[in-house]
């Protein structure tokens, strides 16, 4: 099985609008369609609460023949137009989608961040957590979202095997992103944060990246867009995962990141699995 999993930063503007930015998107995409994926996750959709509109339904159909997909947008009292996810997902396979709340702090349940698919012998989730935000303002809740998605993956796990994907927003350990000593208290490389992931892992999960790849450096999956050389200097964080349950972690067969050329942010990353 092979598996790709992308924060697009609005699958809106990546399909609608023509700017420079969208076109580089929208050459991701077609890299990502070149993959010929069983399964595709996209994080911070940005679509409106009642999802797709009709056009944005008609490119992906066009896009995208091949593939069924699943949608959960942000919705009162959460903001709109706001994170979101979405799972595309080839037609012969046909999984019952759940849209799960893990009881978070308000409005993190509502803001669209986890849909899991449901198949005979495994599930396949995915995730858009929290940013811990400015200041870290956000850093409590968000420490609380840790915990209940953890408890929520392992309660998958004692069911059946869990893949699980997403933008985590942590750069877990001191190579996971450039400089790290200029980063300790910034969001996504905190000690909570790290500690919490370590915490989700210590649930009985395999970081799919590292189980092939060993402590390799300089390996990132985001690059600041303010930045203007972030992706030229490589200056990035690995923020994006794939992690299954441990007692599949020998069935995997690759686990990388797929080239995004100039567009930076966050780049897709791709799992191949033997199930």
């Amino acid at each position: 099985m092979r598996l790709i999993s992308w924060n697009i930063d609005s699958l809106n503007a990546a399909l609608t609008s023509d700017s420079a930015r969208a076109h580089e998107t929208r050459a991701v995409l077609e890299t990502i369609k070149e993959n010929n994926p069983d399964i595709i996750a996209i994080q911070e959709t940005k679509l409106r609460p009642t999802g797709p509109t009709k056009k944005h339904r008609e490119i992906l159909a066009e896009m995208f023949t091949e593939y069924d997909y699943v949608w959960r947008s942000s919705q009162e009292p959460a903001r709109k137009g706001y994170a979101g996810t979405m799972f595309l997902y080839k037609k012969d396979l046909a999984p019952t989608a759940t849209y799960p709340k893990i009881g978070a702090p308000e409005p993190m349940d509502d803001e669209g961040r986890i849909i899991t698919l449901e198949f005979d012998n495994f599930y396949v989730s995915q995730v858009y957590t929290p940013n811990s935000g400015n200041e870290l303002k956000r850093l409590g809740d968000r420490q609380v979202w840790d915990k209940k998605y953890a408890d929520y993956l392992h309660e998958l796990d004692e069911s059946k095997p869990v893949i699980a994907s997403g933008d985590y927003n942590v750069a877990h350990t001191e190579i996971d992103l450039k400089h790290p000593q200029n980063n300790h208290h910034n969001a996504g490389f905190t000690d909570e944060e790290r500690q919490d992931f370590t915490y989700l892992l210590d649930q009985g999960f395999t970081d799919s990246f590292r189980y092939i790849h060993g402590n390799i450096e300089g390996q990132y999956s985001w690059w600041a867009q303010r930045v203007r050389t972030s992706k030229q200097n490589n200056s990035g964080w690995r923020i994006d995962y794939y992690i299954v349950s441990n007692r599949i972690a020998d069935k995997i067969q690759k686990s990388e990141m797929i080239d995004s050329g100039a567009r930076k942010d966050h780049c897709p990353l791709l799992l191949e699995i033997d199930l």
